[in-house]
């Protein structure tokens, strides 16, 4: 590894924990491209890297904020637990899948996501109440965390994500937390979910552990950025901001696989 790869790799890191630490869904949503365009790896270890260093990051984020009180351990723990079963499904599919197609159909979803956190941006969390999910906890939000859960980890374990830009739309516009809360509450999800993907990624034996410490390394510094900007920056001013980020990486990412799958096909 040269001086300059290192380089890169501890930017990369850092840009990934800077979106996750301010965002909660950032850092995971940029880590697949990141990885690939910008360190050159192929998809299946990059994949794996990015379950990895996404989810020693969140846990970063969730010890920062362990002294809020906007960490939800009871939804976030059921959450984790049927997500990550979830996410080893969702691995375990991936191998069956080209890379080029994965990374296509990661677009879609990129752009899907990025769009209903524009919508959503505007909206005031004066709306949520006590009887949303973040205060009580019926049986009714036992169903609906453990549903949500699954989803998100098949989404996790298949695109190799923390699974964040789901999170914390889903806890907030399905759960009824505020939004720092969801933000909060999503790293300690994302964090446990991502683990259940990297083990079933792990079995491919695919890890560059050298370059694993340099990312989490520049991650670790990101975070810490990224959580600081989370408390200086409106929430809807940043989740329009990596919104409009990553439709622009979207359509680009689906432009070059889309040609290649086409090119493949002829």
């Amino acid at each position: 590894m040269t001086i300059d790869q290192a380089g890169l790799a501890v930017l990369s890191g850092g840009l990934i924990g800077l979106a996750l630490g301010a965002t909660g869904g950032g850092g995971s949503l940029l880590a697949i491209p990141l990885l690939v365009y910008l360190l050159g790896m192929k998809v299946q270890p990059a994949t794996v890297l990015s379950l990895m260093v996404v989810a020693a990051s969140a846990l970063i984020g969730v010890y920062q904020r362990r002294k809020s009180g906007e960490v939800r351990v009871k939804p976030g723990l059921i959450f984790s637990v049927t997500g990550a079963a979830g996410a080893w499904v969702g691995a375990l599919g991936h191998r069956f899948v080209r890379g080029e197609t994965v990374l296509l159909l990661f677009s879609v979803l990129m752009i899907v996501v990025a769009w209903r956190m524009w919508r959503s941006s505007g909206q005031d969390d004066s709306r949520f109440t006590g009887e949303s999910c973040a205060e009580r906890f019926p049986r009714s939000c036992w169903v609906k965390v453990s549903l949500i859960g699954v989803g998100v980890g098949l989404l996790t374990g298949f695109f190799g994500v923390g699974g964040g830009f789901v999170i914390v739309p889903a806890l907030a516009l399905v759960l009824g937390f505020p939004m720092r809360m969801a933000v909060s509450t999503s790293l300690l999800i994302i964090a446990l979910v991502a683990v259940g993907g990297f083990v079933g990624h792990l079995q491919t034996g695919q890890v560059d552990w050298p370059l694993t410490g340099l990312l989490l390394l520049g991650s670790a510094i990101g975070m810490t950025g990224g959580s600081w900007i989370a408390y200086q920056v409106s929430p809807a001013s940043l989740a329009r901001s990596f919104a409009a980020i990553s439709i622009g990486v979207a359509i680009v990412m689906m432009i070059h696989n889309g040609m290649k799958l086409f090119a493949g096909s002829v």
